[in-house]
């Protein structure tokens, strides 16, 4: 997680640069940094532990930075779909739901073949698998991050693990899943997200 002053010296540049030169790119990363620093507050508990998006209280989000971020991230993809435009409207679907399960899927795996087609990597395959698997299931997002990892592409990143565990964990093939995250554990650096991951190992 940023630091708040960071984030928001980040935002007053943003904001600066969108006065000065006002092009959808431009439009697009600032709208992104709001809606990303909207969720600040309920990204982490009090002791430091992740929270994950789908558990966030929701009435924490700043609802004027979703405001401003929604506006923007609609005008910055109407100038064209750039990566900065999409990354703002994929963003923009998670903070216009009004709960986890409203989430509109279809429409961000759709949004991620965009993003995917105008920057390809594997960053955003892994990403746009997580979304074809909230909208078609954990089988459908496991073919397509097996698919990355058999490549040998993101075999070191541990996101990368740690998601494929979590749809392992959902089809409840409970041992690969152990193993999985024991994988992702082993390359976490960041102590929160080593708790976090301990603390899914052991839910198994």
């Amino acid at each position: 997680v940023t630091r708040a002053d960071l984030s928001g010296e980040a935002i007053r540049l943003g904001r600066l640069v969108v006065e000065l030169l006002p092009d959808p790119a431009a439009v697009g990363l600032l709208a992104l940094m709001l809606l990303q620093e909207s969720r600040r507050a309920a990204r982490t508990t009090a002791a430091g532990d992740l929270v994950l998006l789908e558990d966030q209280d929701r009435s924490t989000w700043d609802a004027g930075l979703i405001a401003e971020g929604l506006a923007l991230a609609e005008r910055a993809l109407a100038g064209g779909p750039g990566p900065y435009q999409l990354q703002a409207a994929i963003a923009a679907a998670h903070a216009a739901a009004p709960s986890a399960t409203a989430t509109d899927w279809r429409r961000i795996a759709r949004l991620y073949d965009l993003l995917l087609a105008v920057n390809p990597s594997p960053v955003v395959e892994l990403n746009r698998a997580v979304a074809v698997a909230m909208r078609d299931g954990p089988a459908a997002g496991l073919a397509l991050i097996d698919a990355v990892l058999a490549r040998g592409d993101l075999a070191g990143y541990h996101l990368a693990h740690a998601a494929r565990a979590d749809l392992l964990r959902r089809l409840g093939r409970r041992d690969e899943a152990r193993a999985a995250y024991g994988q992702a554990l082993a390359l976490a650096k960041q102590e929160p997200e080593r708790r976090f991951l301990r603390k899914r190992l052991e839910g198994l």
